[in-house]
């Protein structure tokens, strides 16, 4: 592989961070008129309508049989959640904080790999889980006798995300990427029309909710001349976003350019300084300096081993 594929692959990885960032700061900027549920609607919607004009463009096929139906459901079910959960973080948690704890992704990865994968993991990369983990703890800075338990939901991200990743990695063998793509779109646009059809209208929402709880509940298409315009960049930016990552693991070494998705970190604190004055305490710093190490050292201890379980994947994608 060479540098100047590595160099390309990079500035994708770079791209899809800053696309990623700027959706979630814009999530952030609007949760208070919009309903969560009719951003994934409008997301995956036009999301869908791109990639797979995309590849039609390119004259590839999608091969509509797969080969494990319950295991594809399960798959866009924990993805769906996932980011359910981080979403709904982004309301009351900052954008750095957020993806910070997210990126315990890997260490669930890894994690997941030992016990359903049989993949082998020796002892210094159990101890960088346990030190990412660490970090974590340091992030979420506990208060045992008043824990704010929502603070917990980038972290029940990173884990169904991770589920995700991990069933994606065992179908991939038979299933290939158009094929999970096509059910990923059309099984996570099944579930947002089911919510549609028991929530969407706002029965279950209250005025004296919070502005959390109502994000979750409001109803739908009450604002749409201002939502949607924010929606559509969502479904814009995450088919680029796509694009972007596959085809940065496709030309450059996945153990480079996954490094750099960390750059997420970094793009998040820019918005969310200038948007909504959030500066990390030096707690944060310190945990997240934690994750990213620990994360980091997992990359290479797979690329010296030549097993790669949490490197070939994106984090975030």
């Amino acid at each position: 592989m060479s540098t100047d594929n590595n160099s390309k692959g990079i500035i994708l990885i770079i791209i899809a961070m800053t696309l990623f960032a700027m959706q979630d700061s814009l999530i952030k900027f609007i949760f208070e008129k919009a309903a969560l549920y009719e951003i994934f609607f409008g997301r995956y919607f036009v999301a869908a309508i791109l990639l797979f004009g995309y590849i039609k463009i390119r004259g590839q096929k999608v091969i509509l049989k797969t080969h494990y139906p319950f295991l594809t459901l399960v798959r866009v079910t924990f993805h769906f959640l996932a980011f359910s959960a981080f979403f709904v973080s982004l309301t009351y948690m900052p954008l750095a904080t957020a993806n910070a704890l997210f990126f315990s992704c890997p260490f669930f990865v890894s994690i997941f790999a030992k016990f359903f994968l049989k993949e082998f993991i020796g002892i210094r990369r159990w101890s960088a889980i346990v030190f990412g983990f660490i970090g974590v703890f340091i992030v979420l800075d506990p208060n045992f006798s008043d824990f704010e338990y929502k603070s917990l939901l980038p972290v029940g991200c990173a884990f169904f995300y991770a589920a995700s990743m991990t069933i994606t990695k065992y179908t991939s063998d038979k299933d290939d990427v158009n094929t999970q793509l096509f059910y990923f779109y059309l099984i996570a646009l099944i579930l947002c029309g089911i919510i549609y059809i028991f929530m969407g209208n706002g029965q279950f929402n209250d005025v004296n909710f919070d502005q959390t709880t109502q994000f979750i509940f409001r109803e739908w298409f009450t604002n749409s001349e201002y939502t949607w315009k924010f929606i559509l960049f969502f479904g814009v930016a995450a088919s680029i976003a796509f694009v972007c990552i596959f085809s940065a693991y496709i030309v450059a070494s996945p153990s480079v350019v996954s490094l750099f998705e960390y750059s997420l970190i970094i793009m998040s604190m820019i918005p969310g300084y200038f948007l909504f004055n959030e500066i990390p305490s030096t707690r944060t710093f310190i945990g997240v300096a934690c994750i990213i190490t620990a994360g980091i050292y997992i990359y290479l201890r797979e690329r010296v081993r030549d097993q790669y379980i949490a490197t070939e994947t994106p984090v975030r994608r």
